[in-house]
C-alpha cells in the first residue's frame, strides 16, 4: 500500500509536469487548436528550442530559459516563412488536409536528420546552478529542474492569454479561428493573421525547447515522445482553450505520474493516447470551448 508522502509526492510531481507540458502545448492550442493546421512538426521545434539552449549555455554560459527567451523573434519568423511556404502550396490550393500533413512530416524529419548530423546521437545537456537543487516543504521535495519550467510555463501561458484576449492581433487570431468570412468582410487580411498566428506558436517552442533540456538531457529523436501529449492536450482542452490547455496538461501530468507509481514507468506514455481516444470518445468538445 502506498503511504501519504509517496502519493503526495507523486501529485505534486505530475502538477510540476504538467505545468511544462502546458508550454509544450500552448503553441499548438493556437496553430492546430484555433489554425486547423495539423503540424506534426510542433515538437521537433522544440527540440531545436532544447539545442540552441545548450549551445547558448555551453558557450556563453547563458543561463537555458533566457536563451530560449532570447531566441524567440527567430522562431517567430522562422514560422511566419513556413506558413507562408504551406499557404502558397497546400491552403491556397485545398490540399491542406493530407498535403500539409505530409509537408509538416517532412519538416519535422529534416529537422530531426539535421540535428543529427550536427551533433550526432549523444545527449546533450546544460547547466545552471538551480538544477540538482531541491526544496522540501515538509514531507514534499521539489526538486528545482521541474518547479523553474513549471513556473516559467506558467509565465508563458499567462502572457498568450493575455495577448490573444487583450491585444487587437491576439482578438483577429481568435476571430480569424471562429469565422475567417466574417473577418474577411470587415477588411482583415485572413491570411497575414493566420501567418502571424502560425508564427506566434512556433515562437513558444524556443521557450519550451529550453525548459525541455533542463529538465532533462536530450537527443534529436526524443521530440517524438511529445507529439501524441501534445495533441491529447489540446484536444482535451478544447480545442484552442488557452486556458483548457493548461487545465488539461496539469491532468494528463498528474495522470502519468500516478501511472508511473502504480503501473510503472512503461506505460506512462500510452496514457496521452489513452486520455486522446476517451476524450474523442465521451467529449469530443474537450473541457472548454474556444
Amino acid at each position: 500500500m502506498l503511504s501519504a508522502d509517496l502519493l503526495s509526492n507523486a501529485v505534486v510531481a505530475g502538477i510540476l509536469l504538467g505545468g511544462f507540458y502546458a508550454a509544450v502545448a500552448i503553441g499548438l492550442a493556437i496553430v492546430f487548436g484555433q489554425l486547423d493546421i495539423v503540424n506534426i512538426a510542433h515538437p521537433a521545434f522544440i527540440i531545436v528550442g532544447a539545442y540552441i539552449a545548450h549551445f547558448a549555455n555551453s558557450y556563453f554560459g547563458l543561463d537555458p530559459v533566457l536563451a530560449g527567451v532570447a531566441a524567440a523573434p527567430a522562431f517567430f519568423l522562422s514560422g511566419a516563412l513556413i506558413y507562408r511556404v504551406y499557404f502558397l502550396a497546400f491552403e491556397r490550393t485545398g490540399q491542406e488536409s493530407l498535403s500539409g500533413l505530409a509537408f509538416f512530416f517532412g519538416v519535422m524529419f529534416i529537422i530531426e536528420v539535421s540535428l543529427i548530423m550536427i551533433y550526432g546521437v549523444d545527449y546533450r545537456f546544460v547547466q545552471a546552478p538551480y538544477i540538482g537543487q531541491t526544496w522540501s516543504i515538509g514531507f514534499v521535495d521539489l526538486p528545482l529542474r521541474m518547479l523553474v519550467p513549471c513556473a516559467v510555463s506558467v509565465a508563458l501561458t499567462t502572457a498568450i492569454w493575455l495577448y490573444l484576449s487583450r491585444t487587437f492581433m491576439g482578438r483577429a487570431i481568435q476571430a480569424v479561428a471562429q469565422d475567417r468570412i466574417a473577418l474577411q468582410l470587415m477588411g482583415a487580411d485572413p491570411v497575414r493573421i493566420k501567418q502571424w498566428a502560425f508564427g506566434l506558436g512556433i515562437a513558444t517552442t524556443a521557450v519550451a525547447g529550453s525548459m525541455l533540456i533542463i529538465i532533462g538531457p536530450v537527443e534529436p529523436s526524443v521530440g517524438r515522445l511529445y507529439i501524441g501529449r501534445a495533441f491529447a492536450i489540446v484536444v482535451l482542452g478544447g480545442m484552442g482553450s488557452i486556458r483548457g490547455t493548461f487545465v488539461a496538461a496539469l491532468i494528463l501530468g498528474v495522470v502519468e505520474s500516478l501511472v508511473t507509481i502504480f503501473l510503472g514507468p512503461s506505460w506512462s506514455p500510452a496514457v496521452a493516447f489513452g486520455v486522446l481516444a476517451l476524450t474523442l470518445a465521451l467529449r469530443p468538445e474537450g473541457l472548454f470551448r474556444r
